[in-house]
């Protein structure tokens, strides 16, 4: 009776080594006898050790066949206020039987997300192109983390660029009320 409320169950031996308050809200096969798990800190990908937290997608799409996730990772630049991030290559996942999972990824990733803002770059440093500030919600972390990520083709070492973008950073964070 009511089996159709019944919750798929992951495999033992599919199950990632989760954190202490972390727990699995989706799962779906994928090609290989592989699995992509969704938990509520981030997501475990086929021969990955470690999980990749919602925070650090930048961008994640489907095309009812096909997961493509473009993580992020963070630039040596050097500034406490913000980080400069750029894309990592999408991972591109077949998922066999999708389940949750899309719809997971597209609302944790997006929950993230508090603040998010383009600004052109080129009205006062004459650099052609723009940079998004993006304020992120992080586990265990209080605040927002900030990121901004700069259009293809902006040197974040031209004059002025690090300037302005400290100034736009700092307006993100006022214009939410969040103070450095």
């Amino acid at each position: 009776m009511l089996g159709f409320l019944k919750r798929r169950r992951l495999p033992a031996d599919k199950r990632p080594k989760l954190g202490p308050d972390e727990r699995v809200v989706a799962w779906a096969g994928a090609t290989g006898d592989n699995v992509v798990v969704a938990t509520n800190h981030g997501l475990w990908l086929p021969g990955v050790e470690q999980r990749l937290s919602w925070h650090e997608i930048h961008r994640a799409t489907w095309s009812g066949r096909q997961l493509a996730v473009v993580a992020a990772r963070e630039l040596p630049v050097g500034d406490e206020e913000y980080a400069v991030m750029a894309d990592l290559p999408p991972l591109v996942l077949t998922l066999l039987d999708p389940d949750r999972v899309p719809d997971q990824v597209r609302v944790r990733v997006n929950k993230s997300i508090a603040h998010t803002s383009h600004h052109p770059l080129d009205e006062i440093t004459g650099v052609r192109g723009g940079v998004r500030v993006v304020g992120r919600r992080v586990p265990g972390v209080n605040g927002l983390c900030w990121t901004v990520r700069y259009d293809e083709g902006v040197d974040p070492a031209a004059t002025g660029v690090a300037e302005q973008t400290h100034e736009l950073v700092a307006w993100a964070r006022s214009s939410i009320g969040t103070a450095p």
